[in-house]
């Protein structure tokens, strides 16, 4: 039974109103800068007013529009909980990790409210923030072990493992859902052996499995191109300094890889929790649902038939290839495409397009050019398909095709049965 206190809202349903418990945000951990999370102890909440970390502008507002801005600061590792108000047996919980290229984002946008798929899917959402930028992913021998983001994300599901029962949640079914930079860091979590342990099943929402990780080398290099550019102390210095000198190290980042995409700090393989190589087994008993959109990348400046030329190179197959070492380690795998062209949008199906169709409401969303001209009810409507599967997924493991046929979503391959050996 939820028995944590909240606030309850309406949400309509083809059932008709459900109501649903908003709880927090609450804090899962505290660190000390370009330190390791602590986590909280168990067994009771810590209200916070819900910052998130210091940040710049999203390179994605022409995209997704504008996000209601919420206060920075590093205090910031902080969960939302949403959760039907009906006293029930355990639900199946749904963990949500946003995308925002490891330096912007925050789980408590209300680009990310789970009420929708919460009140529908009869599940616990638990949505979270984690530490960005130099913050959360800076990595120089003299200053920080880079990856804290991720480590914040690991102390995040411990904290669900340890918690969520007391609202409603079953911690014995978890899902952990990932968007982008979300979906790469899950990606790399599933190599870490506490990894499986603190999680059922896993949907990685358009995870670029490549060019956005960087080597140990690579890493410590824009970390020392970082540091020559802040003024002053890194332990320190305000965060408007490692904001500026974020923007140096931009630039080296730029000039190594030669790409505008790579952010400057962001997941490092190989220093922890990211193994160097990935484990041949440890993934038994996972169910894992693997997708793209099918025009990605015109979200940064490609042309729609570019776009759809670099789907198979940047998306199809480096997701097929993770496909096959998850299977090989034990998994369970399903891909899919999201193929949805709003009228009106210059963008076609573009990165972030299926976000509104799982999470928000009209209002979080009423400024989103992706969405083009089609109405809300159009969305809402074609979005009440996708979250049914995704639910469906949170419960059962496994996507049912035909309820989304005359839909734009393609699925690949289904459910597989892992292999007896990862030689076979």
């Amino acid at each position: 039974m939820n028995s944590a206190p909240g606030h309850v809202v309406d949400v309509p349903t083809d059932r008709g109103n459900v109501p649903v418990r908003r709880t927090g945000p609450l804090r899962y951990a505290t660190a000390d800068r370009f330190r390791p999370p602590v986590l909280v102890p168990a067994g009771g909440d810590v209200p916070v007013s819900g910052a998130m970390c210091p940040q710049p502008p999203s390179r994605l507002e022409a995209v997704m529009g504008p996000s209601r801005n919420l206060p920075q600061d590093e205090d910031c590792l902080h969960l939302r909980i949403t959760a039907p108000a009906t006293p029930a047996g355990p639900r199946p919980v749904l963990v949500f990790l946003h995308g925002g290229g490891f330096s912007s984002g925050s789980g408590l946008l209300d680009w990310y409210d789970g009420a929708r798929i919460s009140a529908e899917g009869d599940l616990v959402v638990v949505s979270v923030n984690y530490r960005l930028g130099p913050l959360g992913f800076l990595r120089h021998p003299d200053v920080a072990a880079g990856n804290l983001g991720l480590l914040d994300q690991l102390a995040a599901l411990r904290w669900v493992a340890e918690n969520i029962a007391r609202h409603g949640g079953d911690p014995a079914q978890v899902t952990v859902a990932g968007q982008s930079a979300g979906a790469i860091s899950l990606a790399l979590l599933l190599r870490h052996p506490d990894t499986p342990r603190l999680l059922r099943r896993a949907i990685l929402q358009s995870p670029v499995l490549g060019p956005l990780q960087t080597d140990l080398a690579a890493a410590e290099a824009d970390g020392a191109a970082f540091l020559a550019a802040l003024d002053g102390d890194p332990f320190t210095a305000p965060a408007e300094a490692l904001l500026t000198a974020r923007t140096a190290a931009a630039a080296h980042a730029v000039e190594r890889t030669g790409s505008r995409v790579t952010p400057p700090f962001s997941p490092v393989v190989g220093a922890d929790p990211v193994p160097a190589t990935p484990p041949a087994t440890g993934l038994e008993g996972v169910d894992l649902l693997i997708g793209w959109n099918h025009e990605e990348l015109t979200a940064f400046g490609l042309s729609r038939a570019a776009a759809r030329a670099a789907e198979g190179p940047t998306f199809a197959a480096p997701v097929a290839e993770f496909g096959a070492w998850a299977t090989s380690a034990g998994a369970r795998v399903t891909t899919y495409r999201l193929d949805w062209e709003p009228a009106g949008s210059p963008f076609g199906a573009v990165h972030c397009l299926e976000l509104p169709l799982l999470l928000g409401d009209g209002a979080a969303w009423r400024d989103a050019p992706m969405l083009g001209d089609v109405p809300w009810s159009d969305v809402d409507e074609f979005g009440r398909v996708l979250r049914g599967e995704w639910a469906a997924f949170a419960r059962t493991g496994e996507v049912d095709p035909a309820a989304t046929e005359g839909h734009p979503i393609s699925w690949g391959l289904g459910p597989q049965t892992p292999p007896t050996s990862p030689n076979s």
